[in-house]
């Protein structure tokens, strides 16, 4: 008999499609309670009849922290552990063994778990970073109007990793994410001087070309006192090279993908985005350099998203060819190899191999 209480919450609205694969991912639990936002399919009624705790309440004007903060509220008081999860999201099986194993030894007040946020074509973890929406009851309220944060309502914090529990995502790419734009400039407005939703505005903006608003947001990222993190600041760094891309300032590009390296070494990403402005240029003598200082690491981050194109066949595809076209034809051999293995069904990679071995 379990000696934890533990207890899923979630927020939703029209999300039909999942509920079945998610209440059984979750029914490892001992209770699901779901705030409703405004469905207007029969998201409602499927919940009802699988006996989930669910309520309706429409949030005018709509913020995340508000929507989580009320579906807290609908966890009981006595529980000892809060699992906060969104219906594109289930569990490997076996995630409640885990989780209590974990808690029972380091008694934290929050966790950490492997989350694969998207996976590949055959069906691989793609772009996998660690999240930590699993807390203690009472010691934690919900902050921020999107990209929502939990906020340690006690005088110290401890978090840890669990060990083998995986959170798997499958976005339901139809669904618009427009309203984030506008709900992050709220964000930052209300608190200019957080550094993770300043960050998380310039990325936005990056995302929908606003190449300029880009930039000037990322930098004032970098230039807050709070911003400390240097995977994060890597990352601003390396959008920040994105945008003058899109600005066709390759100059500039380059010399922030290179500040992004200095600040973050032990990271692949900003090795592998400067080879591929080399590679486009035809530089292979520059490209190759930089791939295989990338090379040199060799475990995924655990602590900042792993973008997928530092550890996929698109990695080891432009090393093995620049390997082939400076003459070092071992590497080439051997990188195009890994690139098969990890893209089985590229007829044109294949096509390599036989020319590098000929």
């Amino acid at each position: 008999m379990s000696k934890l209480k533990v207890y899923v919450y979630a927020i939703c609205k029209n999300e039909s499609k999942f509920v079945e694969e998610y209440i059984k991912s979750m029914s490892e639990a001992d209770g699901i309670y779901v705030l409703d936002t405004g469905s207007t399919d029969d998201t409602v009624e499927k919940l009802k009849k699988l006996n989930v705790n669910v309520k309706q309440e429409i949030i005018k004007p709509f913020r995340f922290d508000v929507a989580r903060n009320k579906s807290l509220e609908m966890v009981p008081k006595d529980a000892d552990i809060c699992v906060c999860t969104d219906f594109d999201e289930v569990f490997d099986k076996g995630w409640r063994e885990k989780l209590e194993k974990t808690w029972l030894k380091e008694n934290p007040t929050r966790v950490e778990y492997l989350y694969n946020w998207s996976f590949d074509e055959y069906g691989r973890p793609a772009t996998t970073f660690y999240m930590s929406k699993i807390h203690k009851r009472n010691a934690y309220t919900w902050y921020h109007p999107v990209h929502e944060v939990l906020k340690c309502l006690e005088k110290t914090e401890k978090s840890v990793i669990v060990e083998g529990m995986i959170l798997n995502h499958h976005q339901d790419i139809k669904k618009t994410r427009s309203s984030y734009l506008p709900l992050l400039e709220m964000s930052v407005e209300e608190d200019s001087e957080d550094d993770r939703n300043m960050h998380y505005l310039g990325r936005e903006y990056m995302y929908y070309e606003k190449w300029n608003e880009a930039i000037d947001t990322l930098e004032r990222h970098l230039n807050l006192k709070s911003s400390t993190w240097k995977d994060e600041r890597a990352a601003s760094m390396r959008f920040i090279a994105r945008s003058y891309m899109g600005l066709k300032r390759t100059m500039d590009a380059k010399m922030w993908l290179e500040k992004a390296i200095e600040e973050a070494p032990y990271l692949r990403e900003g090795y592998v985005e400067l080879a591929n402005l080399y590679y486009l240029e035809e530089n292979y003598e520059k490209t190759y350099f930089y791939l295989k200082e990338a090379s040199k690491i060799k475990e995924k981050s655990k602590t900042y998203i792993n973008e997928d194109f530092c550890w996929n066949a698109y990695f080891y595809d432009m090393f093995s060819v620049v390997a082939f076209y400076l003459g070092k034809k071992e590497e080439a051999l051997e990188n195009v190899k890994k690139a098969i293995e990890l893209d089985k069904n590229n007829k044109r990679l294949k096509k390599n191999l036989e020319i590098m071995k000929q």
